[in-house]
């Protein structure tokens, strides 16, 4: 693509690179030069124009744009995203759904790094979203962009995007109490509000002594796609009430701590192929907590393993939450 100053007799098919105000309206950037345009610039005195002009192989940045986004999400039906229409060299992709989206990282970083005016914009990997969220934006900075670069992108990004919806349509939260005063209430709510962000169910409230066998009962007897573990003291041990109660009950579990501040004490594991996720005491506030970047993955169905849970120690470090009972600095 050329750029600069073009002459009004070789200005036909080049585009306007800054709106002009003329007599008779406003000429606008991206127009596309045609005889009328160029009449309309030489009735008000213009001999010349800052344009581009496109070279041999060189793609306008709509078709570019769109040809960009339809490479990173080829089937956007089975995807879960819509791909917005092409304008001034952008398309938006946006969620269908509810649930989280799986960014291929390594896919994205190759893309944009192959040609500067070829970018692609997301969410972070994993992070929740609902129906017509906006996960990412795909933009040709310049005019126009060379067609070989453009087949690079697109071979690069190809398939980088999906939403994962959300698979489980009930949970059940399963309380503790160590002194007869716990109402679940608080928990309850919480949690309720957690899981309506997915479109999630919350079963009725449950609270139980904190004791691996009575724990160990409300655990089997469930028959939510999801069990949820908030326990009256803090799980600190593998073989502590909450996870020996999980494997009393015929469960597995998966993992035992995490690289996230607050949120360090939950486990997660399965019972009958559904998860089950121990949540850390920050889960009866509402603030972000590692048990969150947990929840909502199993809860879409991807599966996490410990390599994943100790990817997410950088960023990790989370805002304090006031209510903790241990706070990070006294």
């Amino acid at each position: 693509m050329k750029f600069g100053p073009v002459p009004l007799a070789e200005a036909e098919g080049a585009v306007l690179a800054h709106s002009l105000r003329l007599p008779d309206g406003r000429l606008k950037k991206g127009t596309v030069l045609a005889e009328a345009e160029i009449g309309r610039l030489r009735s008000a005195g213009e001999t010349a124009v800052i344009a581009a002009r496109l070279e041999p192989g060189d793609l306008g940045e709509d078709a570019a744009a769109q040809r960009l986004a339809q490479a990173i999400v080829p089937d956007p039906e089975r995807a879960g995203l819509r791909l917005g229409r092409a304008a001034t060299g952008r398309v938006n992709i946006h969620a269908t759904a509810p649930g989280v989206i799986e960014v291929l990282a390594d896919r994205i970083h190759a893309l944009n790094a192959l040609h500067p005016m070829i970018t692609v914009a997301t969410v972070p990997p994993w992070q929740r979203v609902a129906d017509r969220t906006m996960v990412a934006t795909v933009k040709i900075i310049s005019y126009a962009v060379p067609g070989a670069a453009l087949e690079a992108a697109c071979l690069a990004g190809q398939s980088a995007l999906r939403l994962c919806r959300v698979r489980a349509g009930r949970a059940d939260l399963i309380q503790t109490d160590t002194d007869g005063s716990e109402t679940g209430e608080k928990g309850q709510a919480v949690t309720a509000e957690r899981l309506g962000r997915l479109g999630v169910a919350l079963g009725p409230v449950r609270v139980v002594p904190h004791r691996m066998e009575p724990l160990s009962d409300a655990i089997r007897a469930s028959t939510a796609d999801a069990i949820l573990i908030l326990t009256g003291s803090a799980t600190s041990d593998l073989h502590d009430v909450a996870p020996a109660a999980l494997r009393a009950a015929g469960g597995t579990i998966a993992h035992f701590g995490m690289p996230v501040d607050p949120g360090n004490l939950l486990f997660y594991g399965t019972l009958d192929a559904r998860p089950v996720i121990g949540l850390p005491g920050c889960a009866r506030s509402p603030a972000l907590n590692g048990a969150d970047w947990v929840l909502e993955r199993l809860l879409c169905g991807v599966r996490v393993t410990p390599a994943d849970i100790a990817a997410m120690g950088v960023g990790g470090l989370l805002k304090e939450i006031p209510v903790r009972g241990r706070l990070r600095e006294a």
